[in-house]
């Protein structure tokens, strides 16, 4: 698995990069506001340290080979503005999950579109996947919308599937080939 080429993926607006423990700060902006961590299935971090545990976990993944992750960081400033990962990796079928979260002061800007074209090109290119899926609560309407203008097709909804503060979500499980 390339991690380093997954690390140094560039877009028109975008560009990945390493996580990084000195960059605590930034991703707590968006790991600790509620309405971003609510479909996302990340616990809403509170404090920096809660965080800064949370970003070595991510790191200790990603050495062990079972998570790519990068943060999303803006190619005009270098303001990391969200996190782009692939998991669940199946060698034998070939296919991985992908998921991604963006601090919400960039939701609705195209971020997150060219963040899964980053994703797919790569998965399908360079780690030679046969399928990528997502799935997302029914109510993150943004994140069915940048799926399918990435050439995600739903595949199936599972009933119930997520228990959100006290309220039963359904699952939508997205595919591409």
């Amino acid at each position: 698995m390339n991690v380093d080429l997954f690390h140094r993926l560039e877009g028109r607006s975008i560009y990945f990069k390493p996580l990084s423990l000195s960059d605590v700060q930034e991703i707590h902006g968006y790991a600790s506001d509620e309405n971003v961590s609510r479909f996302i299935g990340w616990n809403l971090m509170h404090t920096l340290n809660e965080t800064h545990e949370y970003i070595e976990k991510m790191i200790r993944r990603e050495s062990e080979g079972t998570h790519l992750y990068a943060s999303v960081a803006l190619r005009t400033t270098g303001t990391i503005i969200g996190t782009a990962m692939i998991f669940n990796f199946d060698r034998e079928a070939n296919h991985a999950e992908i998921g991604y979260v963006f601090h919400s002061d960039y939701w609705g800007k195209g971020y997150g579109t060219e963040t899964i074209a980053l994703m797919s090109d790569f998965a399908f290119e360079s780690l030679n996947l046969h399928k990528l899926h997502a799935c997302v609560v029914d109510a993150n309407i943004g994140s069915v919308k940048v799926l399918e203008k990435n050439g995600f097709k739903l595949e199936g909804r599972l009933k119930d599937y997520y228990f959100i503060d006290g309220t039963y979500y359904d699952g939508l499980f997205f595919g591409k080939l």
